[in-house]
């Protein structure tokens, strides 16, 4: 007997999902995103494109917002979901009732998705494992608003536009969408038993014996005319060498996994590269919002990678140097010798209170950032003649700082927002919100940054460094630089509670403390700024239970007024700022501390499947069985992911001074999760090993002419 469904009229066969809030910026906690930068899809756990931030996504446009799946007048039970690396994904789903004549399901629905740049392929498949044969009609329903980012990070995309039919193209396609610039085809193998174009509907009539499945293969493409702003990375030029580590804690092994495909997928080149086949690669930083060139994380993520290579921070150097300001225009912020804060495609509009040019130069950190990062890729093996062709870069940054702590007034470097329309926090707590005083009372601009002092003084010695290396003038008037620069830190930051001394998160614009307490003092740690004493209090601080959640640094006290778990930067954690500290307080000698916090990251890895968000809430360990998500975080995000491998190296007690000819291998805190073997880093261009064994002996294996140095 055949199990028959009959085809039940025209009518879109799936239910709408509840509308999002409109105004309200949509959720994505429990989105399964799969990417190839520029491109990404976000996606329900079930797989259907239908609300919210769901789509998929090139260049910053929407290109369907819409993909569904149906069988007529039969209910879907999805029973699995979720990611196969980075840029796939995979979803089942039983057919109730079609086909079964036992308790158990007959017929399933598989959905194999894959993402490349530019393009979204998805298999379905409908298998019958049941006795009897079947026949059903399965829809295909596929729309889209062709919106912007900002829109649909705004909570009001536009309307739906209507596809047109676009059979005999050429390419397959059987629906078309345009919008300016940009168009958006779909097509179908085989081709679809009816095509209702204006609704977007494609309709299969399938029939299974027993044992048998059918299938088939929807492509999607999208395109801007003018090309990708920033196109996707080779597939076959990795800037890394990704190393093979097993450890005695498979959250690590996991989370670095998972973390090196991720970051794989969040390439891009530039195409202002002198070599079209060689372009400079840097990381976006993350996926939806962040897809792009982003001064800040792009130079952290790059910093965080050097154990792997130097291929990447020399193409975020160069990336970065060719928009470095050359004039001043306080429409877009840029200075002579800043380096930017982000790219886009167009005007990015938020509501009335935010909108940033195209190329937006607003950040105080990542020109000393960018000085930095030289400096230590130049230590970890970049090849010298690259390093020496970017020093008048480096020395216009140095002056940018320089310049920008004079025009202060009192020697810090400081931001405000001149055009009332631009980010009023310029720090990477760039929330409207962030920088406060302990009794919760916002700070007034001009702002300086604890960590952005900290910064500066270690811009200004690495400068030093490189200009003496390189036989440039400078280099003593830099290190004296940086040592009034710590004086005055010193002498105007510090402020005490009832705990004791800790410096605080900003001085305001009339220079009084924003007395705040958070989790800035990691990145102060490690940075040369802080003599040994000031170290100690702030490793202290750092893993007390305010700002210790168990898995995470929070990002402001949970004594402080105006603590929120759910806040952006008022009490969330972002892994990448747990990194730093324990990176930091391995610099500074306080293994134990960072120790603690590394762990802590380990098992809020475990509890996102290995790729930690952006942010997730700061309720602690004891407020429930893991770490609640930020609901809007991205994930994957470049710094977070990149995070894995600043722990891997505070683990290890990992530097190199390739000029110096040696490396360092001090393993501070690897005992944890030994026997741990990593192979594959790397240090001056060659192969890396490290091996630490249960009993706490190391063994390493480094490049002919390097010299290994321990604890």
């Amino acid at each position: 007997m055949d199990s028959t469904v009959k085809p039940q009229g025209n009518d879109d066969p799936v239910a709408e999902p509840p509308p999002a809030a409109a105004g309200l910026q949509p959720f994505l906690h429990d989105a399964v995103v799969t990417l190839h930068a520029p491109s990404l899809v976000v996606s329900r756990a079930d797989g259907q494109l239908g609300g919210g931030a769901d789509g998929f996504y090139h260049g910053d446009r929407r290109a369907l917002s819409r993909l569904t799946v149906a069988a007529e007048g039969i209910a879907l039970a999805p029973v699995l979901g979720g990611l196969l690396g980075a840029d796939r994904a995979d979803f089942r789903s039983v057919l109730r009732g079609l086909g079964e004549t036992t308790p158990d399901p007959a017929v399933t629905l598989h959905r194999r998705r894959g993402t490349a740049a530019g393009r979204l392929e998805e298999t379905i498949e409908v298998t019958n494992a049941g006795s009897e044969h079947v026949r059903l009609r399965l829809t295909v329903t596929a729309g889209t608003d062709l919106a912007t980012m900002e829109q649909v990070k705004s909570g009001r995309p536009p309307e739906a536009v209507a596809p047109q039919a676009a059979d005999g193209d050429g390419d397959g396609a059987v629906l078309a969408w345009r919008g300016g610039d940009f168009t958006v085809g779909l097509a179908s193998e085989p081709a679809p038993d009816t095509l209702h174009a204006p609704a977007g509907r494609l309709s299969y009539d399938v029939d299974l014996g027993p044992g048998t499945s059918w299938s088939a293969t929807l492509s999607c493409t999208a395109a801007h005319a003018d090309g990708d702003q920033f196109p996707a990375a080779p597939a076959g030029r990795l800037p890394w060498r990704t190393p093979a580590p097993r450890s005695a804690d498979r959250r690590l092994d996991r989370w670095l996994e998972q973390s090196l495909a991720d970051l794989d997928r969040l390439r891009l080149t530039d195409p202002e590269s002198p070599r079209e086949g060689r372009r400079d690669q840097f990381l976006a930083a993350g996926a939806p919002w962040f897809l792009t060139l982003f001064g800040r994380d792009s130079l952290w993520a790059a910093r965080m990678l050097l154990p792997l290579g130097t291929d990447l921070a020399a193409g975020t150097l160069r990336t970065l140097a060719r928009r470095q300001g050359v004039v001043t225009d306080p429409a877009t912020e840029e200075q002579p010798g800043k380096i930017l804060h982000e790219v886009r495609r167009d005007t990015l509009r938020i509501a009335d209170r935010l909108s940033l040019p195209p190329v937006y130069y607003g950040t105080v950190d990542a020109t000393p950032l960018w000085i930095t990062l030289l400096h230590d890729a130049w230590r970890w093996g970049m090849p010298r003649q690259e390093v020496e062709r970017l020093l008048p870069h480096a020395e216009s940054a140095l002056a940018w700082m320089r310049d920008q702590a004079d025009a202060s007034g009192d020697g810090f470097l400081k931001y405000v927002d001149r055009t009332g329309r631009g980010l009023s926090n310029q720090g990477w707590k760039d929330s409207d919100d962030s920088i406060r005083h302990r009794d919760g009372r916002l700070a007034d601009p001009p702002i300086a940054l604890c960590e952005v002092q900290a910064y500066a003084y270690e811009a200004a010695r690495a400068g030093a460094a490189l200009l003496r290396a390189f036989g440039r003038p400078g280099a003593d008037a830099w290190e004296e630089w940086a040592h009034r620069l710590a004086l005055r830190f010193r002498e105007r930051f510090w402020v005490e509670d009832e705990r004791g001394p800790y410096p605080a998160v900003a001085l305001d614009g009339r220079g009084r403390p924003a007395d705040a307490v958070t989790s800035g003092f990691g990145h102060l740690l490690g940075t040369g700024l802080l003599d040994e004493e000031e170290g100690a209090l702030l490793a202290a601080r750092l893993t007390g239970p305010d700002l210790d959640a168990g898995h995470g640094l929070r990002t402001l006290s949970s004594e402080s007024v105006g603590y929120n778990p759910y806040g952006y930067h008022t009490g969330s954690i972002w892994p990448h700022d747990t990194a730093v500290a324990v990176h930091g307080l391995v610099r500074a000698g306080f293994p134990d501390a960072a120790a603690s916090l590394a762990d802590g990251l380990l098992t809020a890895s475990a509890a996102f499947g290995a790729r930690l968000p952006e942010l997730f809430a700061g309720h602690g360990g004891g407020a429930g069985s893991g770490p609640a998500p930020y609901p809007a975080s991205c994930r994957p995000q470049a710094w977070a992911a990149a995070s894995s491998v600043l722990v891997l190296r505070a683990a290890l007690g990992l530097d190199a001074d390739v000029p110096g000819g040696t490396v360092t291998v001090a393993p501070a805190f690897a005992s944890a999760f030994a026997p741990l073997t990593v192979t594959g880093l790397q240090v001056g261009g060659e192969r890396l090993d490290v091996s630490v064994a249960a009993d706490g002996s190391v063994e390493v294996t480094a490049p002919e002419g390097l010299n290994v140095l321990g604890s």
